[in-house]
Parts: C-alpha cells; structure tokens; sequence
C-alpha cells in the first residue's frame, strides 16, 4: 500500500517526475515489508527459543541497506554511541531526531525511529561488520563527518562520558579514520590548551611555517565542498568542522602574532 501511496505523491511533488515515483516506491516498498521482516526475525528467534542475536541484528541491517543505505548506516552507529553508557537520554534522541529530520524530510521519521528502536533494542549491534561495510560503501571524507555527527549525540546532554568516547574511538577506528583525523574532531568537543594545535593535526612544537602549511591542508583537506552530495545537516556539520580549522588557525596567529 505504502509503495503506492509514496510513488504516487513523489511523482506530483516533484513537478510529476518520473524518476521521483521510482524511489518513492522503493521507500514504500521497504515500509510495507518492514513490519514483514520483523515479525519473521522475531518468530524465528522465538521457535529456537533464544532472543536477537548479532547475527539476526546484521541480517536486519543488510536487508535495510540493500534499499535504504544511508539512514540504517547512521541508525545502526547512533544506536550503539545512544547505549553506551547504559541508558538512552531524551536529549539524544531529540538530537537524532532533529538530525534526520533535516537530513531525509520528516515524512522518514516514523520509519527512521522504528530502525533505531530496533537496533537499541538489540543489545547486541555488530559494530565491525557495520563499519566495514560503511568503509567500503563511503568516502573518507564522509566518514569523518559520521564520527562528528556521533560526537553529537554524545555531547546532546552537555557531557561526553568516557564509554561514549570510547565507542565513538572504535567505530572510528573500523571506519579507517586515522589517530590525528579522530583528535582532530574530538577536539571540536575537548579544548585545552593544545586543543587548537591538535584540530589543525600538529603540535605546538611546529614553526610559524608548519602552521601555515598545516591550515591550508587542511581547508583543503575538510572543505564542505567534500560532501556536498549529501544532505543538508552532514553540510552543516561539515561547515562547523571547517570553522573549527579557521578559529583554530586565527587563534594560533593571534597568539603567536602571525601576520
């Protein structure tokens, strides 16, 4: 029914475009067999007598991504950085929420927030096939931005706690995302006193040179022309990371009178 329904309305929303009614009836699609795959992952669970296993968790998680990528790449790591720390904030979830809503249109969310329930109800989420899968799947820049919007929701409640920190580590980690990369973005959420050296990947030990050379890399390097075909809050974000290199380089040039 959905399938129809959402092709139908893609077709006029989009000036009757014929392409638009296709992936409006494949997001249909998946939204009339969600409720289908569910109850099939949940009776063969119950007949064995035993509950979601990683593999059933993985098993969804494929069967999602074959028609839906994006979304149930970021549910399924949002999920796993909201569980953390044992419990799941309504800051957070406001945070998600917020996050998808500008990234695929309201109209997704009730489908969106089904997927996450899914994979916070697991209990058992197989971060490294996930992220092997998002390695091949995505390019580096766009990873690097994933691990800014997990910062995100771990800072949602004004606080990183260390197990969140360290889930966010090791996805980063499985994701290719390399030591200075990953200290760089955690650095837009932890300032020090090297806090500025480090978002431009250098020390304070580096010459006035070094700097220069380190802040056009990486303007270069984390332009938000890098992920401009994605949607609008992995722009956003990718804009504040941009800032953060520019903010970092004038306040190293202020201090060190750098003209």
């Amino acid at each position: 029914m959905f399938k129809w329904v959402i092709a139908v309305g893609a077709y006029f929303l989009f000036g009757r475009s014929f392409f638009a009614a296709i992936i409006g009836f494949v997001v249909g699609s998946f939204v009339d067999n969600y409720q289908t795959t569910m109850a099939k992952l949940r009776q063969n669970a119950e007949k064995d007598g035993r509950s979601f296993s990683a593999e059933d968790v993985f098993s969804f998680y494929q069967q999602r991504t074959s028609v839906n990528d994006v979304p149930t790449m970021l549910m399924a790591l949002s999920a796993a950085v909201m569980t953390a720390d044992g419990k799941v904030l309504k800051a957070e979830l406001d945070y998600v929420k917020a996050f998808f809503s500008q990234q695929f249109g309201p109209q997704f969310n009730s489908s969106h927030l089904q997927t996450l329930k899914r994979f916070i109800d697991s209990g058992n989420i197989p971060l490294q096939q996930i992220c092997q899968d998002i390695r091949m799947r995505m390019q580096p820049e766009i990873r690097i931005q994933l691990v800014h919007y997990l910062f995100g929701i771990a800072k949602a409640d004004g606080h990183v706690s260390p197990t969140e920190l360290n889930v966010i580590q090791s996805i980063a980690q499985s994701l290719g995302i390399s030591t200075s990369e990953f200290e760089s973005v955690k650095n837009m959420f932890y300032r020090n006193t090297d806090s500025d050296y480090i978002v431009l990947e250098i020390t304070s030990a580096a010459s006035d040179d070094e700097v220069k050379k380190a802040y056009r890399q990486m303007a270069v390097k984390y332009h938000p022309d890098k992920v401009a075909q994605m949607g609008e809050e992995f722009q956003k974000g990718a804009k504040e990371k941009f800032q953060s290199i520019q903010d970092s380089y004038d306040a190293i040039k202020k201090s060190r009178g750098i003209k």
